[in-house]
């Protein structure tokens, strides 16, 4: 079998590149999740994985300590292998800020997803719109300063 690998890539000091198995190094959360999904209905599911915060912070992230609160300038694109993307900021998963507990699945009901890819969670979310499976790409950028003048 074939691991799907994703990218971790952007202003991080190590991007890298993660099979489920490289996720399986960090401590690992389980959730369980409802959402509305627009064509099928409620679904439910249980999924084990990592905080995308700890994996996003490994891997360093570029704040500019000069910068007061630049870390909220920071966006987050997750890319899955169907295309679909979503982004998120950076205060949605810092433990300063709302501290939103967004796993990146690697399994779902028990089931590894070691050949699809991991899966962005968001059990806060009640609407599955922002679940993101096969995820091939993770970029964090922080070239949203906002206005200056």
């Amino acid at each position: 079998m074939t691991l799907a690998e994703l990218d971790l890539t952007g202003d991080l000091a190590r991007p890298a590149r993660l099979t489920v198995p490289d996720l399986l190094r960090w401590p690992q959360h389980r959730v369980r999740v409802s959402f509305e999904c627009a064509t099928s209905g409620v679904r439910h599911h249980g999924f084990t994985g990592p905080r995308l915060y700890d994996v996003l912070a490994d891997a360093g992230p570029g704040f500019d300590p000069a910068r007061r609160k630049d870390r909220l300038c920071f966006l987050i694109a997750v890319t899955g292998a169907d295309g679909h993307h979503v982004l998120l900021s950076w205060a949605e998963i810092d433990p300063d800020f709302a501290h939103a507990p967004v796993l990146l699945g690697v399994g779902i009901d028990d089931t590894p997803l070691d050949g699809t890819g991991p899966q962005l969670v968001l059990p806060q979310d009640r609407c599955g719109a922002r679940h993101i499976s096969g995820i091939r790409e993770i970029r964090v950028d922080g070239g949203y300063g906002g206005w200056r003048p």
